[in-house]
């Protein structure tokens, strides 16, 4: 089984503990992901107002960034840097693993353009327009929530889908996505977002946005963070979000945004990326089609970065 993850925080976990992404003790590191059959993994650069007194930013995102370079360079022999689907692939014949790279939250960028196409030369293919903060481009389900995109939060989206780069719309306030939604010629990407009507957090997408993904031709990440899954996390209660999503006609339009290492707790049963497989067996076992798993585990969101991320 091949795996495609659209989220997780294990470079701001290296950041703040040291360590790196080869062997670790948190959710995610490159030897457990040897244990499927190719696994592409987007790593994203995080850092939020509130957690780093003192610094800019866009000194956390340099910092950051030296830091993914480091480990990318120092594990070749398991992970390449991909940019592309094609990339991925090649990683995969080659016996390793794939690393895309993502920004949650543009604040990262200081939401300029200039630091956008910068990001894009380091090899960025998606951005979080915002994290829980309000910022320069838009409102949060946090803090903002009545807000849709600023003028600048237009040409930011405009910016990114010239370039080929993942419009990210987890932590969106609501005004926010629908305006994504007007602007977006190519599909978009709410990396790490469940569904509402499972478990009514705001975190989650409503039934309205989830079908408008579909239109859209993008996804959506199962994210396991428990206080996301429901009152009651377990197994079921995961598994209950993708067949909401399912039952809404997405199946080319559900993945996997686990937000490893940016959670504490997850349904009964989860530990890290190890447990994925018990979630594909349990999807077996209730007679989902072999090949509509495989699409859920990766082939939907390859199919996006490929449509998306050309160069």
């Amino acid at each position: 089984m091949k795996v495609f993850d659209g989220h997780c925080d294990t470079i701001l976990r290296c950041y703040q503990k040291g360590g790196g992404i080869r062997r670790n003790g948190g959710h995610l590191d490159l030897e457990r992901m040897g244990k499927y059959g190719g696994y592409a993994q987007f790593f994203a650069i995080f850092g939020s107002k509130g957690d780093m007194p003192g610094r800019s930013l866009w000194q956390v995102f340099q910092e950051e960034y030296a830091i993914f370079h480091r480990e990318m360079a120092e594990n070749a022999d398991l992970v390449e840097h991909c940019r592309t689907a094609a990339e991925a692939e090649a990683a995969w014949r080659s016996g390793k693993n794939a690393a895309f790279l993502s920004v949650e939250g543009a604040d990262l960028l200081e939401c300029s353009l200039e630091k956008l196409e910068r990001a894009y030369e380091l090899g960025v293919r998606a951005v979080n327009l915002t994290w829980n903060y309000e910022n320069a481009l838009s409102g949060t389900n946090e803090e903002g929530a009545e807000r849709g995109l600023t003028k600048q939060g237009r040409a930011f989206v405009e910016k990114m889908q010239e370039l080929g780069m993942l419009v990210d719309v987890s932590h969106l306030s609501d005004p926010g996505f629908w305006d994504v939604i007007a602007l977006a010629g190519k599909p978009i990407f709410a990396s790490h977002s469940n569904s509402r009507a499972v478990c009514p957090h705001k975190r989650n997408l409503t039934d309205a946005q989830f079908t408008a993904i579909i239109g859209n031709h993008g996804v959506a990440g199962l994210n396991l963070c428990d206080e996301f899954i429901g009152e009651n996390p377990d197994m079921d209660q995961t598994v209950a979000h993708i067949e909401h999503f399912l039952a809404l006609g997405g199946e080319k339009n559900v993945s996997l945004g686990g937000d490893w290492d940016g959670i504490t707790g997850m349904p009964e049963g989860f530990h890290g990326i190890q447990d994925l497989d018990a979630l594909a067996e349990r999807l077996l076992q209730m007679n989902y089609p072999e090949g509509q798993v495989e699409d859920l585990f990766c082939n939907n969101l390859m199919r996006v970065v490929r449509e998306v991320c050309t160069m």
